[in-house]
Formats: structure tokens, sequence, C-alpha cells
């Protein structure tokens, strides 16, 4: 079994322990309770039934055979290109997403109040960004608890950034963004976008491989910090997918 692989990253040399992978999606469990947002149908398993054939072991049939309704974006972790805002046919996911694996930056960070909102704010942890800047920026929303795990939070307008953060990602050349909110956006903005458009620089200047990742959990046990991510999607020819992000743990090798 690989243990460790040895890399290079704007100059500097790292070991990443394989054998510690840190999982951050959220499991995707049909027919159970699951975290929704914007009103979508829970996910659903259906047992394929095709004259005498029974696609589930538990009632006598073969194999176990099921259709599987899921809402990317509604549904779990997933992960979406700039498809999400643009009418371009071709702006697809597993077209836009060509690597997937990248040094990433996990980072803890409050939300402040204003009015009714609860917004991430880019000065609550700006100053925690590394140099060189990662490719990849991990925002873990405090509190912290295994309740994201299975909230639901259509209407109840939960926490989102500011369109600051969108823009600051977008300057440094950090490509990924993985967030435990339902959006990057305030759930009900008029259509707006005004995150999710910075971050991808829409529609001027489109920065086409850049992914917004939305609904990960990132354990307590988790520290803050640098790691190896590797981002897993289906290989989707739609705007989004399911997705199963997974966190390796870094030393340096320079000392």
């Amino acid at each position: 079994m690989i243990q460790t692989t040895d890399f290079t990253f704007a100059g500097k040399s790292y070991r990443a322990n394989l054998a510690r992978p840190l999982v951050i999606s959220i499991p995707l469990t049909p027919n159970y309770e699951n975290p929704n947002c914007y009103y979508a149908d829970p996910p659903a398993a259906e047992v394929i039934r095709l004259g005498s054939f029974v696609g589930s072991v538990a009632e006598g049939g073969p194999v176990n055979y099921q259709k599987l309704f899921v809402t990317p974006h509604g549904n779990g972790t997933h992960t979406e290109c700039y498809g999400h805002i643009s009418p371009d046919p071709e702006a697809v996911l597993n077209q836009c997403l060509n690597r997937y694996i990248f040094m990433a930056q996990v980072v803890s960070v409050a939300p402040d109040t204003v009015g009714e909102d609860h917004v991430v704010r880019l000065s609550s942890f700006q100053e925690k960004v590394m140099h060189p800047r990662p490719e990849a920026l991990v925002l873990r929303t405090l509190p912290n608890d295994a309740a994201k795990l299975s909230r639901h939070y259509s209407g109840t307008n939960p926490p989102y950034l500011e369109a600051a953060i969108g823009q600051f990602l977008t300057d440094e050349g950090m490509e990924h963004l993985l967030v435990d909110l339902p959006s990057v956006d305030r759930e009900v903005d008029g259509g707006k976008l005004v995150t999710h458009r910075a971050f991808w620089r829409y529609p001027e200047q489109i920065r086409r491989h850049a992914t917004i990742t939305e609904l990960v959990y990132v354990d307590p046990t988790i520290p803050d910090g640098l790691y190896l991510l590797q981002l897993q999607v289906l290989n989707l020819a739609m705007d989004a997918s399911p997705s199963h992000p997974v966190l390796y743990p870094v030393t340096s090798l320079d000392g």
C-alpha cells in the first residue's frame, strides 16, 4: 500500500500522508436524513422491477438494482462550475474540471451578524491565508457541529459569503473554493449571485476551470492548516455533480 507521496508546490517540498484520508463530504444516503436546501426533494432510491425480475436481494432478487434520484445542488456535498450561472451548453463540470489534486488550506471563520443575516467577511480570515496562495481554500464556519450532517436549510436564511471573498480568491489566483454552507450567496438575493459571479469572473473573463464545492463538513478534529486535496466528482456533463472531497495531511520537507 502506498503510504506517502512527496511533491513540490511553489518551489517548496512536501510529503502527503496518503494513509490518513480525511473525508469532508457528507454521505448521500437515499431515503434517509440528509442535509437539504432550496426545497429539494430528498434523495431516493427505487427498486427496479421488470416482469418477474426484482432488483432487491432482500426481496428474493439475484442482485440489487435501483434507480437513484438526486438533486446535486440541494441534497448534499456537490461541486459546481460556472455553468451554474451560464447558458453556455459547454459549461459542464466534466469539461471544466480537468485536474483533481490540489494544495489546499483549511481555515475556520465565524460569520458576523449583519441585521438578520450572518455573513462571512473577508477581513475575518484574509490574514490567515498562506503565501504563496494555495490552489484551494476550505472554509469551515463556526460554530461547527455534527448537525451540519443533516440540517435542513430551506427558508432559514443561512450564512453566506460577502462578494469580496470571491473577488479576493480570483485576484489571488485560487481556483477552488469549498464551504460548509448551502451556497456562497444569500439564500434569496433576487438572482444577483454576486459571490458566484465574482469568483468565476462572470461573464467578462470567465475562470472556466474554477469550481465551488458546497455543503462539505470539516470535522472538528481536523485542524486548520495545509492539506493535499483530492476533489472527486462524477464524470457528469452537467453544471454540478455530487462530490467527494478528501484531504490528506502534509508536512514540509524543507525544515
